[in-house]
């Protein structure tokens, strides 16, 4: 199963996932515009891999069967300040 990967202009570490290459077709027209205009990033072929770096390959690959593109948002921001004072309670 390959897929195609987009990255966002307009929000950064977003990435939208789409089953062909320029294929957007089954994007709704909303998220298109508030996404930007897609930027290639790579195509990756999901079959045989375990794992990708930065979502869940097993929703990705259902996502794209079942609604023909996934949304990879950006991890979240930690606090620094929970990390200094986790660190000082150690």
């Amino acid at each position: 199963m390959l897929c195609v990967i987009y990255r966002s202009p307009k929000r950064d570490q977003t990435y939208l996932y789409v089953e062909k290459k320029d294929d957007f077709s089954r994007v709704p027209e909303d998220l298109l515009k508030s996404f930007g205009a897609p930027q290639f990033s790579m195509m990756v072929n999901l079959a045989g891999r375990e794992k990708l770096a930065n979502a869940d390959i097993d929703k990705v690959k259902t996502a794209l069967q079942d609604e023909g593109f996934y949304l990879q948002f950006p991890p979240p921001v930690e606090s620094l300040l929970n990390q200094h004072l986790g660190t000082k309670e150690a």
